[in-house]
């Protein structure tokens, strides 16, 4: 019998390695390049019809209409298709989470409440299944960010072409998250006790959700207010990690994410501004659009979360999720847009700027938001978010609109001018199964150039 079991469990472990993708990090790209004959969306709302991109060595040389490519040089004819910058997933927990029911494949927090020190980077898996669905879409990088309770720890942006978390790291440690506590009392409904389960503490639970929140914000401001202390210091006869962690947080080096969506969430964040001087995210932000203007004086970026859902407050218009991006671009408010559907688990965040441009952005608006804007706010703009000369070639090809469901059709990408394979477990399924009930292809499946 253990003979029996043992060569079944071989045989098993042999069809699941078969059965798997194997999509390696490509080379790097060496010598000079070309993507010509394309209608180019630079990502700061320029278009260059018929244009041509030079890449040297991973980097953008040239990018224009009148580039004259050798008859001998490599060159990826784009004729008839568009070209984009890759596309900037702002707040994910790709590489943390693989299975959401499935507790071992979770990595995205720590217990307690203040965990400044915890650096999302050091548990980003590279060989994650679910990074492959997304460069098929066109998004090439992600801020891989912790989850908690409160103060959470440090993201990171990663390029998603990677063998090892120290390849992936675009720039580590950018960003330190803080959630915010609800600071809303939840009515009690039919008179019943108890917890307050999913919609929070109740009013007749015994607490105050809203004076337990502000007493957890003034923890954290004197937390601060010790740590400035500490750096005034110079030397130390003992580090402090939590100190040290939120250091870039006092010279501006690192972001302050704030995830709430409330307009008392949002006026609490603007006092780390004021009192701090510190750099703000807000993630969420489903009501800043009552206090864009706040925001823009207090130049406070945006992250807007999920489009897709239904309005924060049960007065507002059923469509403001879709028109907030819109009253953010009119208050000159500097915002990305993501996507935080455990299900599409980021795909998605094309489809969601399409909305945003159905609904008071132009199209080039609306990539800038998961382009430039995304880099503006996690701070690699130097680097990527546009197509432009002397960023990194971060460059989506597609048949169609990326913005739009029905014709988006990516069929080439690079990551830092590297050709990468376009192969997801999505396409092998469906090649699968169209194989196993004949099933004609009405499309032709995206492969490396």
């Amino acid at each position: 019998m253990k003979k029996i079991f043992f060569s079944t469990l071989l045989s098993g472990m042999f069809l699941t390695a078969i059965s798997q993708e194997s999509v390696l990090p490509a080379q790097t790209q060496k010598g000079t390049m070309y993507v010509k004959n394309a209608t180019i969306h630079v990502g700061n709302g320029t278009v260059i019809n018929n244009g041509v991109i030079q890449i040297t060595d991973g980097k953008i040389e040239k990018v224009g209409s009148d580039i004259t490519v050798p008859a001998d040089a490599k060159a990826i004819d784009a004729k008839g298709q568009h070209v984009y910058p890759g596309v900037i997933l702002p707040v994910s927990n790709l590489g943390l989470v693989e299975i959401s029911a499935v507790r071992a494949t979770s990595d995205v927090r720590e217990l307690g409440d203040m965990n400044p020190n915890v650096r999302s980077i050091v548990a980003y898996n590279t060989d994650s299944k679910v990074i492959n669905t997304l460069r098929s879409q066109g998004v090439l990088l992600a801020n891989i960010v912790p989850q908690g309770t409160f103060l959470a720890g440090s993201s990171s942006v990663v390029q998603l072409d990677a063998w090892n978390y120290q390849d992936a790291a675009y720039k580590t440690d950018a960003g330190m998250h803080l959630y915010m506590p609800s600071l809303m009392a939840r009515p009690s409904f039919g008179g019943f006790g108890g917890g307050g389960g999913r919609f929070g503490p109740q009013q007749n639970s015994g607490t105050d959700p809203v004076k337990e929140g502000l007493n957890k914000i003034e923890e954290l401001k004197t937390f601060f207010n010790e740590a400035k202390a500490y750096f005034a210091e110079g030397t130390h006869e003992q580090t402090n990690l939590k100190f040290e962690a939120v250091k870039g947080l006092f010279n501006r080096t690192q972001k302050f994410y704030v995830h709430g969506n409330t307009v008392r969430q949002m006026l609490i964040a603007l006092d780390f501004v004021k009192q701090y001087n510190f750099d703000v995210v807000i993630v969420g932000g489903s009501d800043s659009w009552q206090i864009a203007d706040l925001l823009k004086q207090h130049n406070v970026a945006v992250v807007l979360q999920q489009m897709h859902s239904l309005p924060t407050a049960t007065d507002d218009d059923i469509d403001q999720p879709f028109k907030t991006a819109a009253a953010l671009q009119k208050a000159g408010v500097v915002f990305s847009i993501s996507d935080d559907d455990p299900q599409t688990r980021g795909k998605n965040i094309l489809f969601n700027a399409g909305t945003a441009a159905t609904y008071g952005l132009t199209k080039e608006e609306a990539l800038q938001a998961i382009t430039l804007n995304a880099a503006r706010i996690m701070g690699v703009a130097d680097k990527t978010g546009s197509i432009e000369a002397g960023k990194d070639a971060n460059i989506v090809i597609s048949e169609g609109d990326i913005l739009d469901m029905r014709t988006s059709n990516v069929t080439a990408a690079l990551i830092q001018g590297r050709e990468i394979d376009l192969t997801d477990k999505h396409k092998l399924l469906n090649d699968r199964f169209n194989k196993k009930y004949d099933i004609k292809q009405t499309t032709t499946p995206a492969k490396p150039f």
